[in-house]
């Protein structure tokens, strides 16, 4: 009898979306050109925690020339931009990874929840937590509200503990016995 092939098949370079069906949720499926250069991508997180950042720096560069869609390497250069105040740079980088993820979930009908419990969500939830840290850091307290507003919708759970900041910024936009409309459930 033939092996059973496997329902979602990874894209070599695009992020896509399962559903979890144990957990009744949804995970990202890194394409496979990023899952190849896992060991690399080890490699890179020894040497930020060495302080070799600028060695670093160049061999996520070098990674993304490979996988352009590479979630983890924005993420990771997104994070050095935005510990060394480079703003316009982590914006960029973060802002990118998160929009990865929400192009495959948009592909896929917008499915919720994305949990970040599962493994394969952390990066491009954290990647979103950290672009709204940025935005405000810019001056953008609407895109950032924008941001933790998505992240809400897509892990009800509240992994960052940002529900009080969207609250906050929905009272005030919209008067202080305003409260944030409940995220849709699936």
């Amino acid at each position: 009898m033939a092996a059973k092939r496997p329902r979602f098949k990874r894209h070599r370079y695009r992020v896509g979306v399962r559903r979890v069906a144990q957990v009744q949720a949804w995970e990202l499926l890194h394409p496979r050109c990023a899952l190849e250069r896992q060991l690399d991508l080890e490699e890179v997180r020894q040497m930020i925690q060495a302080g070799e950042e600028d060695l670093a720096r160049e061999e996520l560069l070098w990674l993304l020339e490979e996988c352009p869609d590479m979630i983890a390497a924005h993420a990771l250069l997104g994070q050095m931009a935005l510990r060394n105040g480079d703003y316009s740079l982590a914006r960029g980088h973060l802002g990118h990874a998160f929009r990865l993820g929400l192009r495959a979930l948009k592909r896929a009908g917008d499915p919720i929840p994305v949990p970040y419990r599962l493994e394969a969500n952390r990066e491009f939830l954290e990647s979103g937590r950290d672009l709204a840290v940025c935005l405000e850091a810019m001056g953008k307290p609407d895109l950032a509200a924008q941001v933790r507003k998505d992240l809400l919708r897509l892990d009800p759970s509240d992994p960052f503990g940002i529900r009080p900041l969207v609250r906050q910024w929905h009272q005030k936009h919209n008067g202080p016995d305003a409260t944030p409309p409940a995220p849709k459930s699936a």
